[in-house]
């Protein structure tokens, strides 16, 4: 499928990977997230979940699970360059996301002057837990690494190996220390729409969601079942039980292993 570009944007990519973050807890919002991509897609795109149990089974992720880590995704996100092999664009999303625009909309912003692309949020969350309960944390360039659109083969990011991922920082990580901030891009939020952040303005397309990220927690969580945009996403989950009954994981093992990845 062809896609329509302005002469400074640079994504060529004939199959986009995008990378959800999987969560053992949440596999019904990967489902519904995967879906909601699918469903507005006008390229071709494969969406692969990370899971944090086959990445450690053949040794990609080593690292232990610290007590400020809200999901099993926390830091395995930042494998997605060494994923791609370190070619063309691919994209990382929180799997907490819902996709109400065409993601090749999204990738028309795709500059390679930048190592990633990002909505630089300025969010300090009010709560103290989220999700299930879970702590809230607080930190510079939060929600930054939430959706990603990475340049995989921009040098600065060959950096971003299993050995690296496994041991830096959470601060490295999340804050993208290993680039200086003008090769950090910027997305408008419209495309990471904080659920009780970011408002729609009346009158003013411009604030309308393309892809809204419940970070608190979503519908699929007790504590957030009629949380803003929860009819939404509900609608989007009927759509998917009345495609597929059974709603199960989508297994990736076999394509991690054998088509993706690059020796260390």
């Amino acid at each position: 499928m062809a896609m329509d570009m302005n002469i400074n944007m640079e994504y060529h990519c004939p199959i986009l990977k995008i990378f959800v973050g999987y969560d053992s807890r949440e596999d019904v919002a990967y489902q519904v997230c995967r879906h909601s991509l699918l469903k507005h897609a006008s390229i071709p795109v494969e969406v692969i979940p990370l899971k944090q149990s086959e990445l450690r089974e053949i040794g990609l992720y080593t690292r232990e699970r610290g007590p400020t880590e809200s999901t099993e995704f926390s830091f395995t996100r930042f494998l997605t360059p060494y994923l791609a092999r370190y070619q063309g664009w691919a994209v990382f999303v929180d799997c907490d996301f819902l996709f109400l625009a065409d993601v090749a909309e999204l990738m028309q912003l795709a500059d390679n002057r930048y190592a990633l692309m990002c909505v630089k949020h300025e969010y300090q969350p009010k709560e103290g837990t989220k999700m299930d309960g879970v702590l809230q944390t607080s930190y510079p360039r939060k929600n930054w690494s939430s959706m990603v659109l990475y340049n995989c083969q921009h040098p600065n990011n060959q950096i971003l190996t299993p050995q690296l991922v496994s041991s830096q920082s959470g601060a490295f990580l999340h804050r993208f220390m290993w680039l200086e901030d003008e090769e950090i891009g910027s997305i408008p939020f419209t495309w990471n729409f904080l659920v009780g952040h970011n408002k729609v303005e009346e009158n003013d397309p411009m604030t309308i969601p393309k892809a809204i990220h419940y970070t608190c927690g979503g519908p699929w969580f007790e504590a957030y079942k009629n949380c803003e945009f929860a009819d939404i996403w509900l609608k989007e989950l009927e759509e998917l039980k009345t495609e597929k009954p059974e709603i199960k994981s989508i297994e990736h093992k076999e394509m991690i292993k054998g088509k993706m990845l690059v020796k260390a």
